[in-house]
């Protein structure tokens, strides 16, 4: 018989947690009472446990999570908000760029997820995937990210299914958020003035209530979008 499953929060490791949606966990987590350890490329502002990793490259993975267990213990949550985009048409965003947006977004999460499981089997935690509107619905100079996101919202389905009753998995299907998610696009492809997008602290929140849920009880799915989000349904 399966062990209960512990609080998720007591420990989490949030990848890309130094900014956006990921940092919004962090202070949300450490609100709750818990402990977040940032993984990402850059220190973040707020002190606290931090590990420094690319996750553009799948083998970082194991030997981040490694290293974030060193600092805070045995790793109870895992959030996987790490994320890119490299906007236009396909045949104008670089090669590189392209299979960039994939490598973190899709094999990021894919790799981080790979070296959770048996991390919190053993914790009997969870892990909170982060997909996108724009994993259920296209959009024209986004094949990157759509592909990458569409491939977030598979893979997190078919791993809720193979880890079923071992480790609680939730898929985050956000829409646009108040982030420097869109700094540094093209004027064509930021949010205009009068666009309406979540404060990612209160979106963070509903990754609190996945990771707080009673052992047996599974929040497999969670979409979170301001109420005219243009990408939804």
């Amino acid at each position: 018989m399966t062990e209960p499953m512990t609080n998720a929060l007591s420990c989490v490791a949030v990848t890309g947690g130094s900014s956006g949606l990921g940092a919004a966990v962090v202070r949300a987590v450490r609100k709750s009472g818990g402990t977040a350890v940032v993984l990402d490329r850059r220190k973040p502002e707020e002190e606290g446990p931090f590990v420094e990793v690319d996750l553009s490259d799948p083998a970082a993975a194991e030997p981040a999570l490694a290293a974030a267990e060193e600092q805070v213990g045995p790793l109870t949550g895992v959030v996987t908000a790490a994320g890119t985009d490299a906007c236009g048409q396909i045949t104008d965003v670089s090669l590189e760029d392209w299979v960039r947006v994939i490598s973190v977004n899709l094999i990021g999460t894919a790799a981080i997820a790979r070296a959770a499981v048996p991390r919190l089997e053993r914790t009997h935690g969870r892990i909170v995937t982060i997909g996108s509107t724009l994993g259920l619905r296209a959009l024209s100079d986004a094949t990157a990210y759509c592909a990458s996101k569409f491939g977030v919202v598979g893979f997190t389905r078919a791993l809720a299914v193979e880890t079923a009753g071992r480790v609680g998995v939730t898929l985050l299907v956000p829409g646009g958020m108040r982030t420097a998610f869109f700094d540094g696009r093209p004027e064509q492809y930021k949010p205009g003035p009068d666009a309406m997008l979540n404060d990612p602290d209160v979106v963070a929140q509903t990754i609190v209530y996945a990771l707080s849920q009673p052992p047996g009880v599974e929040i497999r799915e969670l979409v979170v979008t301001p109420s005219v989000e243009p990408s939804w349904p």
